[in-house]
């Protein structure tokens, strides 16, 4: 393993924590919980994997590795810390890394070594998961499966080759701390890329509620699951259509203006003006319920969510005090759009733009045009804009909440500036099943030689969220080969839409689809995707509302020796 001792943290680690995100370039060579294999802080993977099954540790992982090859090293450091962050209409006491959120964009280059370093200053375990990333096994940073836990005080290396390049991101996998401030951007840049563009946008979408009136993720979850112990064992006691079914139209009932964030009226920001200082953060005090009824969406199929969010956000920011992004008219800008929610699907779009989508979760596609774009939990989505002469949103609707948030891309003018709805919110709409993959990037056509089928079981009223009605038990394992065309059937047998995620592969979706890594997966629909059992180890598989994965909708792909 690669832990260090809370004294060799605490002893060195005066100069680590306040290092910030460090990185360079070398040449090659009870808040607090168990880990989810629930054989306690510091069993490691090996002790959970039955003898039949490959180990996260086994010298398979370790050749797999090694056959993609060294490269250069980039070595990083990443601190997660309890700290206040200024979201614009307010303060709040949360979690994050380098106390900012997003946090700072990791990047590196395909073929690279990345090195980091988490440091955790967390008051409780906490792990890093790589979404997206098909990375060596051991380095999945799921807590009791592929590591140990992180302790309070402690740090964590990991390292691994990246070698696909696109949009991807970071955060725990741990609890529900994915749905506080833990997570940024991984861009893995490709040095042959063929896109020609002046500047590039990340774009980060959340839904926030920690540290706003008393909340926080671990109560929100005991409010909707009657208190049962989180999957992860983490149960701190304190403290057009997408994939998988057709659709109807845009959702009928959204606001007519793009609203602030904590209230339903219009939002007026004017542009170029000093923003009024941020209050102090609230003093913690019983929130009110925040459970969502009555919130659907046709493109959903019926449920949007679980949860009515106080605040959503664009890059950290509330609408009342949004990011601006500056170009010069005529730039052509690659926008990297990543949903980091934890129970919302955000429909984006551009005022005033067309969107050309080039990228899902990482991979190429054929180039579609588009005005908005759907994303569930977990998603990513590249697209390329030609900026126009102006100021404009960038808008993202809470799908089926009647709640927006957004930025600003400001090419020339000034003053006060108010955004009306955009049209392009309720225009032309390309989800996943629409895209078909880049040749680059598609798979070899044959027939699966096995063929696993999930069922997505479960209700709101219960909140028992399960697969094929077990819910999450750590010494499960659905069987897979290496070598073998492994063929993924998921059938939603809930009343919710749910995005589907799987670790460490990417599958692709039917007919010539996409490569993808998560999927919306809409009520009583079924879809099957195909993907290369190529990477051996123990692969999760859940849903990314975490609120549902914690709720027990996950399980684990098995590599068989």
């Amino acid at each position: 393993m690669h832990d260090h001792s809370r004294r060799a943290v605490l002893g060195a680690g005066i100069a680590v924590a306040g290092s910030g995100l460090l990185g360079a370039c070398s040449p090659s060579g009870d808040e607090y919980g168990m880990d989810n294999s629930g054989l306690g802080g510091n069993a490691g993977p090996a002790a959970a994997t039955p003898s039949e099954y490959i180990s996260p540790y086994g010298p398979e992982v370790r050749e797999r590795e090694d056959q993609r090859g060294p490269g250069p090293v980039r070595r990083l450091q990443l601190t997660a810390t309890a700290t206040t962050l200024d979201l614009g209409a307010r303060k709040v006491k949360s979690w994050a890394y380098e106390d900012q959120v997003p946090g700072q964009a990791l990047r590196v280059t395909a073929g690279e070594t990345l090195a980091l370093t988490l440091v955790n200053q967390l008051p409780q375990p906490t792990s890093l998961h790589w979404h997206g990333i098909r990375l060596r096994n051991d380095m999945d940073g799921v807590p009791g499966i592929t590591q140990p836990p992180i302790k309070t005080g402690t740090a964590h290396d990991y390292h691994f080759t990246a070698i696909n390049p696109g949009t991807y991101w970071v955060h725990p996998h741990s609890g529900v701390q994915l749905d506080r401030g833990l997570y940024a951007p991984l861009i893995v840049e490709d040095p042959k890329e063929p896109l020609k563009y002046d500047k590039e946008w990340i774009v980060v979408l959340d839904d926030w509620l920690d540290g706003v009136g008393g909340r926080t993720p671990d109560k929100m979850l005991r409010q909707l699951n009657g208190g049962r112990p989180m999957a992860h064992g983490m149960d701190h006691g304190a403290a057009g259509a997408p994939a998988g079914g057709a659709a109807g139209g845009p959702a009928s009932g959204a606001a007519g203006m793009v609203a602030g964030a904590a209230s339903g009226t219009p939002l007026m920001l004017r542009h170029g003006a000093k923003p009024s200082p941020s209050p102090t953060p609230t003093p913690t005090r019983t929130a009110p319920p925040r459970l969502l009824g009555g919130a659907t969406s046709g493109l959903l199929g019926g449920d949007a969510g679980n949860i009515a969010y106080p605040y959503y956000l664009i890059n950290g920011r509330t609408p009342d005090s949004p990011q601006v992004f500056r170009a010069k008219r005529g730039d052509r800008i690659r926008i990297r759009i990543i949903n980091a929610g934890g129970d919302t699907a955000f429909r984006v779009a551009l005022g005033g733009h067309k969107m050309t989508v080039t990228h899902t979760d990482g991979y190429p596609v054929k180039h579609r045009t588009t005005d908005a774009l759907l994303l569930g939990m977990g998603e990513r989505y590249d697209v390329l804009v030609t900026a126009e002469s102006g100021v404009f949103p960038l808008a993202a609707l809470a799908e089926g909440k009647k709640r927006s948030t957004l930025a600003v891309l400001h090419t020339s003018g000034k003053g006060a500036k108010k955004f009306k709805r955009p049209k392009e919110l309720d225009g032309k709409l390309v989800w996943a099943a629409q895209l078909k993959a880049a040749e680059s990037v598609r798979l070899e056509s044959r027939p699966p030689d096995r063929t696993i089928r999930m069922r997505l079981t479960g209700s709101m009223r219960k909140f028992d969220w399960a697969i094929n009605d077990r819910p999450y038990d750590p010494s499960q394992r659905y069987p897979v080969r290496a070598g073998e065309r492994v063929r993924l059937t998921f059938i939603n047998g809930t009343d919710m839409w749910h995005p589907v995620h799987l670790h460490g592969h990417t599958y692709q979706l039917p007919d010539g689809g996409p490569r993808k890594d998560t999927t919306i997966l809409l009520p009583h629909r079924k879809v099957s995707v195909d993907f290369d059992a190529d990477n051996p180890g123990l692969w999760m598989v859940h849903c990314h509302n975490v609120y549902h994965s914690e709720s027990g909708m996950m399980t684990i792909l098995g590599y068989q020796k």
